[in-house]
Formats: C-alpha cells, structure tokens, sequence
C-alpha cells in the first residue's frame, strides 16, 4: 500500500511550499513567500502586525524591511516554514542567520532551539561568532556557554583564526578570571597574549601558528628600534588598547622564575612601573616569609584566591604515575603535585628530594588552593570534572596529602589538571 503522508508533511509540502489558497503575500530581500495569515500569527512580530491599527493589517501584499544583516533569503525561508512544521533541522553553519530571522520575526521556540543548536556545537571555529551574536540577540545561557568553553580550551586550543577573533573585551574576560585553565603557568598566558597581540595588530598575517611567535617577537623588536629604547609598547599608541588586558596577568608568578623575568624584560611590552611595583611586592613578601616566620595562609579568602593566586596546570596524555612541580620561586614551599591510582597527592618537600631553590625549614607551611580536574572532547566539549574547591592545607616535613581522589568517569585521558594557589597570607601582602 502507498503509505499517506502525515498531517505535518502534508501541510509544508500543500499550503507552505506550493502556497496553495494564500491569503497573503509577504516580499523580502527579492524574494516572494505566498503564506497564510493564520500561520503567520504564529510569529509575535505578524501577530501584532494584524491585529492592530497597522495598513499592513488589511494588505494581502506585504514588503518586508530587512534591517539586520545577517538575515539572508536562506534564514528567512527557514523562519516562515517553521511555522508549517512541527520540526526543523538546524544546520550549525547556518545558525546565526536563521536566529537573526527568528529574532526579527519574534518565533520564541525557534529562537531557542537555535540556541540550543549553538550551546552543542561549540568549536574553536565557532565560538566567537556565537558569543557575539549570542550578545546581540540576547542569549545569556549561550553567552555563557561560549565564555565557558574559552576559559577552559584557550590555552590548548590555539589557533592563527581564533586568536584574530578574540576581542579585546573577551580576551580581558578570560586573563582576569581563577577560572582560566592555564597550562603550564603564568608564564604561557603572558607568551599566549603576545602572539594575540601581534595578530591583532597584523591581521593579515596568515602563516601556521607554530610561527606565530617567532614572527610575534621579531615585530615587536621592529617597534622597540623605532622607540629607542625607552618607551615601553604598551605606552605607545599601537599598544595602549590592550593596557586593560596585560594588567590582568599575575605578573607576580612570572618574574619569580628567571627565565621568565629575562623575557619580559627583553620584550619590552610592559611598562616599567609595572614591574618595579611587582618586584618590590615580592621581595616584601619574600622577607616576611623568611623573616616574620610568615607560614602561610590560615583561612580562606575567596576574593584574594580569585585575584592573586597562581594559576598552573597539567595536561597527562594517558594513565600511569606522574609527579611534578611548576617552576618558580614559591616562598620556600617546594611542593610536589604527584597523580597515581587515581589519587592527586600534595608533598611539601624539604629534605628528601633535591630541589633547585630555597626551601624553608619551619615545620609547617600552609598553602590554600583549588584544584581542578576535567576531561574534554575533540572539539574542547567538557566531559566531565571535579573540583575541590578552596581549601587550606598545612604540611609539616616532607609531609603528603591526598588532595582528591578520582572516580572511574573522570578517568578519560588526556586528562586535565589546573590549580590555583596562594602561598603567603594575604593580610600580609605589601601594597604596590
């Protein structure tokens, strides 16, 4: 038997597609929709539009105004057969076309399945583009989304189109917050931040991102020529836009390990005062460690954490036994992060393990910290995490503690790890 079509194919194919007894014509971007007013109703902006006072309420030809740009024939065709249909497929590439049309035409279920369209396929390749229009057309929860998937794929998911994307309001959103996933360290934010910078201010530059830094160093060396010397890149006009993004680095993890400091010094990027404000907080800090028997924090501060912690990170490739330390003068405290039977381990190391820098001898230190694991997918979708959230931990000697245990769903490598931590007691910092 021929199987007869349903109700809902029936109706798209009849009265939307062959526009079979319209009662109205509504003319658009050269194109002509010959549709049914008691659909179109449907649409809040039609809705009003006959049932007011509007010429257009006794009109059987009606010329649509297109304001917006993104709106194109294509969206506009999808818009008004929605409201033939019980379902529609979204195409991901087309997604912001068709949510500028269903905007324009007020259809609040298409507006949030499109919605939900974008919050799944966010990619390097689309986020950008979503958190702006999620902007524009006023979808917070994928605004949100957007900002979430870049604070924890920015720093490994780098890209010559992405970094061209990023605007200097999101980039400043990003560096400022404890949620950043950093890998390695501080350090990697500020090198992640001068391939940006370079790309912001050179846009037509189009080589593979493995050369971006290379060529990042040498422009920048160009500009430091023509200043002579003496004025630093962020206090001249091509740099003094992205002053608010540099200021949320946490330079104080960054000039507390040579090699680093050498670079930032080299580069020239930042000003001056700056630095000399950094180095002074530091060495304050230091001699209060080592002299004022300064243990470490005794209580949480989320305002502090959030803002002055240091942020660091590791990516394991696959499963097995770790264990490691970040770089860095950190007060005395060698701590070593350990991942093994799926236990994350903190060990204040003192004497058992040799160590390239100063430890402290005072039988215990404090540190407060957060620690953060998560899994992601190909596209940089999280899987799944675990947080411990703020803590304070106080070791003795060579002390170790386990820190978290992980259950067996958060065992999908590569797994991520990211920690913020805070060495001193923040009562006790030296203002800059």
């Amino acid at each position: 038997r021929k199987k007869l079509k349903s109700t809902s194919k029936y109706i798209y194919q009849t009265l939307f597609l062959n526009g079979e007894n319209s009662d109205i014509k509504i003319c658009a971007l050269g194109e002509e929709w010959n549709l049914h007013k008691i659909y179109l109703c449907q649409s809040g902006y039609f809705s009003s539009m006959f049932s007011g006072s509007w010429k257009e309420s006794s009109m059987n030809v009606i010329e649509l105004e297109i304001p917006d740009q993104n709106i194109d024939v294509e969206a506009l065709q999808v818009a008004f057969g929605s409201l033939y249909r019980d379902d529609v497929l979204i195409n991901p590439s087309r997604v912001v076309a068709l949510l500028a049309a269903a905007c324009m035409l007020q259809l609040d279920g298409l507006i949030q399945q499109c919605g939900e369209t974008m919050k799944e396929t966010i990619t390097a390749q689309t986020v950008c583009g979503y958190y702006n229009s999620a902007g524009t057309y006023g979808l917070d929860s994928v605004k949100k989304k957007c900002l979430e998937w870049l604070l924890n794929n920015l720093m490994t998911h780098q890209s010559v189109g992405l970094f061209k994307e990023l605007s200097i309001n999101l980039m400043k959103q990003l560096i400022s917050s404890s949620n950043l996933f950093v890998l390695q360290v501080e350090m990697d934010v500020y090198t992640a931040l001068k391939k940006w910078m370079f790309l912001q201010l050179v846009p037509s530059w189009n080589g593979s991102f493995k050369q971006v830094l290379s060529e990042a160093d040498a422009w920048f060396a160009e500009r430091r020529r023509e200043f002579g010397g003496d004025v630093a890149f962020l206090e001249s006009a091509q740099g003094s836009a992205f002053v608010p993004v540099f200021a949320h680095l946490r330079l104080q993890y960054i000039i507390s390990d040579l090699a680093s400091a050498r670079i930032v010094e080299r580069d020239a990027l930042l000003p001056s005062e700056w630095l000399s404000s950094v180095y002074k907080q530091q060495w304050f800090a230091m001699l209060r460690a080592e002299q004022d028997n300064d243990i470490g924090p005794q209580e949480i501060n989320k305002e502090e954490l959030e803002g002055n912690s240091m942020r660091c990170g590791r990516k394991l490739a696959k499963d097995g036994d770790y264990c490691w330390r970040w770089t860095g003068f950190n007060f005395g405290l060698d701590l070593l992060v350990t991942y093994t039977n799926r236990y994350i381990i903190f060990k204040r190391n003192t004497l058992n393990q040799p160590c390239s820098g100063s430890v402290s001898l005072q039988p215990r230190r404090s540190i407060a910290f957060r620690l953060r694991l998560a899994s992601f997918d190909c596209s940089g979708k999280m899987i799944c995490s675990r947080t411990t959230g703020y803590q304070i931990l106080t070791l003795e000697k060579d002390q170790e503690q386990i820190v978290m245990n992980l259950d067996s769903r958060l065992l999908t490598f590569p797994l991520y790890i990211c920690c913020n931590f805070l060495y001193t007691s923040p009562e006790k910092r030296a203002d800059s």
